[in-house]
């Protein structure tokens, strides 16, 4: 019910910025939460940040102070704005969409999620 589709990954150097965005289409996810996850090659995804329908948001500690999350429900988008790049963070990365709406706590782990996009590549080269 819910296709998702995430743009503005590329290639940038160390120090770096990348504004990721992933747009929704189907139905309006405005009343559920979204989150960001991350896999690079030979490892599990990870979780990045989540945002809930209320604007509360949670972010993993290995990007804490470097990424921000954010949505605009009215456009059916979240962003995942990402400063200070570091060559770990090279990885594919992915949004995703409960589809519980209403949600009373930030969901952080995968099995949490129903839609997934197909993932865009950010690269950050040393």
């Amino acid at each position: 019910q819910v296709q998702l589709v995430e743009s503005g990954g590329g290639l940038v150097q160390t120090g770096g910025s990348l504004r990721l965005s992933c747009a929704a289409s189907g139905r309006t996810v405005s009343s559920s939460a979204m989150g960001w996850f991350r896999q690079a090659p030979g490892r599990e995804r990870e979780f990045v940040g989540a945002v809930t329908w209320n604007g509360r948001s949670a972010i993993a500690d290995s990007v804490k102070g470097r990424f921000t999350i954010s949505r605009d429900n009215v456009k059916n988008t979240m962003y995942l704005q990402m400063n200070s790049l570091k060559p770990e963070d090279t990885a594919v990365y992915y949004c995703a969409a409960d589809r519980e709406m209403w949600a009373a706590v930030v969901p952080t782990v995968t099995h949490q999620y129903d839609y997934w996009g197909q993932g865009t590549q950010v690269t950050v080269s040393s």
